[in-house]
């Protein structure tokens, strides 16, 4: 699709601006979701979004704040229709995936419904599968009329490098893995992240390839017992994650945990990486490979994406 208007697009959701910005196209958005923190360019953006609970808090209350909109019928994020009349966009991305981690594709749907002086193209997101991440920035390059193939020939490349080093390892090399999306109540890593960890060497012991993230039972964890553990909960940056971590694991039980005893347990940045299926999944594969095998991998993100517990 060639487009022969001037772009002006909004985005509301982290990975697709994080998609925008791989297409090249930054300086064509004209607004932002709340969410959006990358890259640094569009912090001055105007914002479109807006949560209807307090973010702030441990993992327990927020997930209990967002839990009693969703019982009540009601939206956890509001869409400023006020400020998407101004900006007149052209395109709208959005997300149809999870109504907890960013506006719905309904509430988008009414927003633009009820523009005068605008009539944008919604573009929805809903990926499971790496490959169909790869088909979301097809999909967003085409209907924004520029060229998704070399951006995603790159990310392939790197997806490749990261195998070619893990397919063959011996069984007893090959990690049990149990990623954390939520400390609590307990998730573990659906959608992607079970490809990812296999990918990068090891077996994912939660969660199915390309289905949602499953709320876990301590007993479940304990009795699996995983070689690692790693926290990646949706939002948190280390420093957060850290802080909801330590109190996760004062229990007795969790000291029982054959990770903890080997110091195997890693706390990541899920906000910028493993929690938005855009071109930095790649950057989340990479930092999994590095936990999973500091022998074969050294990407440097130590300290940046991931540090040990």
């Amino acid at each position: 699709m060639i487009v022969n208007y001037p772009l002006k697009i909004v985005s509301l959701i982290p990975s697709a601006t994080e998609i925008i910005t791989a297409l090249g196209l930054t300086k064509a958005m004209v607004g932002r979701s709340h969410e959006c923190d990358y890259p640094p360019e569009i912090h001055n953006l105007p914002v479109c979004t807006q949560p209807k609970f307090n973010p702030d808090g441990s993992s327990r209350e927020i997930h209990d704040r967002a839990t009693e909109l969703l019982q009540s019928a009601l939206s956890v994020y509001l869409v400023e229709v006020e400020t998407l009349e101004k900006l007149q966009p052209t395109h709208i991305i959005t997300q149809a995936q999870c109504d907890v981690c960013a506006v719905s594709l309904k509430d988008v749907e009414i927003a633009v419904a009820n523009l005068t002086k605008s009539h944008p193209q919604i573009i929805s997101l809903q990926p499971n599968l790496l490959a169909e991440v790869w088909e979301d920035i097809l999909r967003v390059a085409n209907s924004l009329g520029v060229d998704g193939g070399q951006v995603i020939s790159q990310l392939k490349k790197r997806v490749t490098a990261c195998e070619e080093k893990t397919q063959n390892l011996p069984v007893n090399k090959i990690p049990k893995v149990a990623c954390i999306e939520w400390s609590n109540p307990l998730m573990a890593a659906g959608n992607w992240i079970p490809e990812l960890v296999q990918l990068a060497g090891g077996n994912s012991l939660f969660g199915e390839v390309g289905k949602h993230s499953p709320w876990l039972k301590w007993e479940e964890l304990l009795t699996a017992n995983p070689d690692i553990i790693i926290f990646m909960p949706c939002g948190f940056g280390l420093e957060r994650t850290r802080q909801d971590v330590l109190e996760l694991i004062k229990s007795s039980e969790w000291q029982n945990l054959s990770a903890a005893k080997s110091g195997k347990v890693y706390i990541t940045d899920g906000n910028s990486y493993f929690n938005r299926p855009g071109p930095r999944l790649v950057d989340s594969l990479e930092i999994l490979a590095e936990i999973l095998h500091p022998e074969l991998f050294d990407f440097g993100y130590q300290g940046i994406g991931w540090v040990n517990l």
